[in-house]
């Protein structure tokens, strides 16, 4: 009963904080933005049982698509939103409305997250050092906001790289898919080393999760895994495109590129355990990606002995020539004849030659 108390008292106190918020926008808020400012108050409540409602969020994208300065508008309110609350609550509802921004919001929308701040740079969210000392509860949670911003933050720089966002609804199509494997193909080695390594930084991110334990009876976290865990087909699936291809181009692959290759499989097969623990996901494709891990390193590393084999044997024969090479004499090495006493020994032929053409 006491901790119901507590739970109910918190209720109480975020709910009047949310009035107040939204008091405070009718305010100070342009009559442009006082719209937009409410949209986000609403998708980001104190409330701690629940995730951001879904009709709420729905809206918040709507009003997002209207205009390039509405936009614009929007993300900074919600960046605002995130960087001034000092609740683990309102910080990870705020991180999940950008998640969705990002999976399922209109382009416009998404493409103002993607260069803020307008300055340019990275999408800093600035949480390294959050903490919500509240109640031992909300300390906790601040483990899941530093890692969730960090999360999303390398989210967007991996789809930067791409030039295209990861886990959009848009890039789970199948044209997309088919238009996918024709751009991979065209790409040098390098280029396609590149998204590689981003994707594999980004699993490195994501098996950094935080104790799961929490998660009992926890809807808030519960919608973060879920989010998390569709990025992770995701981001299987961008996977296997691009070890498909290198599968098909492994034969000219220079040595530098098959030992950059090899150490990016060798990080991302050591998440693969964190992984099976994290996710207890079934999928082929799954199946297919740490498979196709396993039999890519297999081949570099035969490949990597064939062609140092091939090296020794080069020098080696080299060495034999060089040595063959110093005991044959050469033209060069002939010996050699000042030209006056060349012309001496060879006068009396010389005279010979003439006589027999006067005759």
């Amino acid at each position: 009963m006491g901790k119901r108390k507590i739970t109910n008292l918190r209720e109480l106190i975020g709910a009047i904080k949310d009035k107040a918020s939204q008091s405070k926008a009718t305010l100070l808020s342009k009559p442009t933005n006082l719209s937009l400012h409410l949209a986000v108050l609403r998708a980001t409540t104190h409330a701690p049982s629940s995730p951001p409602e879904d009709h709420h969020i729905s809206t918040l994208l709507t009003r997002g698509d209207s205009s390039r300065a509405t936009a614009s508008a929007l993300i900074i309110i919600l960046m605002n939103r995130l960087n001034q609350t000092g609740d683990s609550i309102v910080a990870l509802k705020c991180l999940i409305v950008i998640h969705e921004i990002i999976k399922r919001g209109p382009f416009i929308l998404q493409d103002q997250l993607s260069i803020f701040p307008a300055t340019g740079g990275r999408n800093y969210l600035k949480l390294s050092d959050f903490n919500d000392f509240s109640t031992t509860t909300t300390f906790t949670l601040s483990s899941w906001v530093r890692f969730y911003s960090r999360y999303v933050e390398t989210l967007l720089c991996t789809s930067r790289v791409l030039g295209y966002f990861l886990s959009s609804c848009c890039s789970c199509s199948g044209d997309r898919k088919d238009g996918q494997e024709e751009r991979i193909s065209s790409m040098l080695n390098q280029i396609l080393i590149r998204d590689l390594d981003s994707l594999v930084q980004l699993v490195e991110e994501l098996v950094k999760l935080p104790d799961t334990l929490l998660l009992e009876g926890n809807r808030l976290l519960y919608e973060v895994l879920g989010l998390l865990g569709s990025d992770y087909l995701s981001t299987v699936n961008e996977l296997l495109l691009r070890l498909s291809e290198f599968k098909e181009r492994l034969g000219c692959l220079s040595f530098g590129d098959s030992v950059e290759l090899s150490y990016i499989l060798k990080r991302l097969n050591e998440c693969r355990e964190r992984l099976s623990i994290l996710f207890s996901i079934k999928k082929p494709s799954i199946e297919l990606l740490w498979s196709s891990v396993s039999e890519l390193s297999s081949k570099i590393d035969d490949l990597k002995v064939e062609k140092a084999g091939r090296k020794l044997l080069t020098l080696g024969k080299s060495s034999e020539s060089a040595r063959f090479g110093n005991r044959v004499m050469k033209f060069g090495d002939s010996i050699q004849f000042s030209s006056g006493r060349y012309e001496m020994n060879n006068l009396p032929l010389m005279v010979v030659e003439r006589r027999n053409r006067r005759n």
